[in-house]
């Protein structure tokens, strides 16, 4: 089952900046579809892992569109915070998913929680969790991390969600500052589509 050539896929994410990162990513000769272009609403995440909810999403958008679907669930986790906002990533930018609401909310935490945190080293990783669901009942699950710290300013006009106060290792610039290009030979999506992209 898992051998048989891909030819259309539904990205399963109604976010645009994660379906145009993963649709960089994707080979050219697939149709590439969205849940928007089936109008279905995405559904509740309530995995306790990257894992569980990129395969509630891969599952929930095949059975209904009745295609095979590549789904990424990923995440911002921060030592500091025990590993916060993990999997609320979107979620603590409110109903909107607004990250600028969101990377406020990382700010006040760490402000709370170390006093001077911005003159110290906050580490911090991306995890990226991508599963392909094929109608049938098959699925893979990879995981990709990149490791790096958390930026004491948001800065940068790229990317999307916390990009603009990740820097990650080996770097002095924000993902939100880099040439996207450059950024996906690097983050955690490029790791997990690296480990994935055989079963495309």
């Amino acid at each position: 089952m898992l051998k048989n050539k891909i030819i259309k896929l539904l990205v399963g994410t109604n976010n645009k900046g994660k379906l145009r990162e993963i649709k960089d990513l994707l080979p050219k000769n697939l149709e590439i579809y969205s849940p928007q272009d089936f109008k279905i609403k995405s559904p509740p995440e309530n995995g306790k892992t990257f894992k569980e909810n990129s395969l509630i999403k891969a599952k929930f958008f095949s059975k209904k569109s009745k295609m095979t679907c590549l789904s990424d669930d990923s995440g911002l986790e921060i030592d500091a915070l025990n590993g916060d906002p993990g999997i609320y990533s979107a979620r603590w930018g409110g109903k909107n998913s607004n990250f600028d609401l969101a990377i406020k909310k990382v700010f006040k935490k760490l402000d709370k929680k170390i006093s001077n945190w911005k003159k110290k080293k906050i580490n911090a990783k991306f995890t990226c969790a991508l599963t392909i669901y094929w109608p049938g009942k098959k699925a893979v699950t990879k995981i990709g991390t990149i490791k790096g710290r958390i930026s004491n300013i948001k800065i940068g006009k790229r990317g999307f969600g916390y990009d603009s106060i990740f820097i990650p290792q080996g770097s002095k610039k924000t993902f939100a500052q880099m040439l996207s290009k450059k950024k996906y030979k690097m983050d955690h999506r490029y790791k997990a589509f690296q480990k994935i992209k055989k079963f495309l």
